[in-house]
């Protein structure tokens, strides 16, 4: 099993970076990929034990949180838009320990055990884990109300998608975010977190990604998840060495 996720992290960060890199830093990019992985999974494991937001920062910084403010004055609801970059799920942790309460929409994990243990992890400290493609009303009123959801739309998943460029080719992209936005009128404020070289986690939050709503659905739920994985991709070329690359992101589900 190890070899398979090892081979496609090879092969994968190879399509994507195959003429702008040479075979070993392509190896040496996947390398470190397991490596970080083994760091982040640390940092997720500890915050298990965080009582509050002061013993997150402990070994954790947040930037941006300006951006967040802005978007969120507007009373419209925000979408935090992230993605499998570092320790991802720390977000949530340190959304909820601002007092945010988010709403995080994830995929199901295969394995219920594995399930029950992220589902339970999110929910800790008030944010509210909710199964990808279920419960679209509550989320639409979660909004309206000036509330805040996150999500991720950089994995092929068994939900409406469309095609977007994501390194250079087709990739199925949830249409999730794009659909919420256009709904609601909410800020879509995009957020990552990457471990530094100083062994720290660190989280930022960007501007918002401004929605384009023309009036045209089918246009406009293209154009928007466009832009949202452009920014997503932008992240990724920063870190390659934290982003998930054995998933098979461009195989469509």
């Amino acid at each position: 099993m190890m070899t398979r996720f090892r081979n496609q992290t090879i092969v994968h960060i190879g399509l994507a970076y195959g003429k702008e890199k040479s075979a070993k830093e392509i190896y040496s990019i996947a390398k470190q990929v397991y490596i970080n992985m083994g760091k982040n999974a640390g940092d997720i494991f500890r915050s298990m034990e965080v009582k509050s937001l002061t013993d997150l920062e402990k070994f954790m910084t947040t930037s941006g949180i300006e951006n967040f403010n802005q978007a969120n004055a507007r009373n419209k609801g925000v979408i935090f838009l992230t993605c499998h970059l570092g320790a991802f799920d720390l977000q949530i942790t340190n959304m909820a320990l601002r007092g945010l309460k988010p709403n995080i929409i994830g995929t199901t994990l295969k394995d219920p055990r594995l399930n029950d243990l992220l589902v339970n992890y999110r929910n800790a400290y008030g944010a509210i884990a909710i199964e990808r493609g279920k419960e679209t009303f509550r989320l639409i009123k979660a909004l309206k109300s000036g509330g805040a959801i996150a999500i991720l739309i950089d994995h092929s998943t068994n939900v409406k998608s469309v095609l977007v460029d994501f390194f250079g080719m087709k990739a199925p992209t949830p249409i999730g975010a794009a659909v919420l936005a256009l709904k609601t009128g909410a800020a879509v404020v995009p957020t990552t977190i990457y471990l530094g070289e100083d062994n720290k986690q660190h989280m930022e939050i960007f501007p918002e990604i401004p929605v384009t709503s023309t009036g045209d659905e089918e246009y406009d739920i293209l154009v928007n998840t466009q832009n949202f994985t452009t920014f997503i991709e932008q992240q990724v070329r920063k870190h390659p060495e934290q982003w998930v690359w054995m998933h098979e992101r461009w195989k469509a589900k």
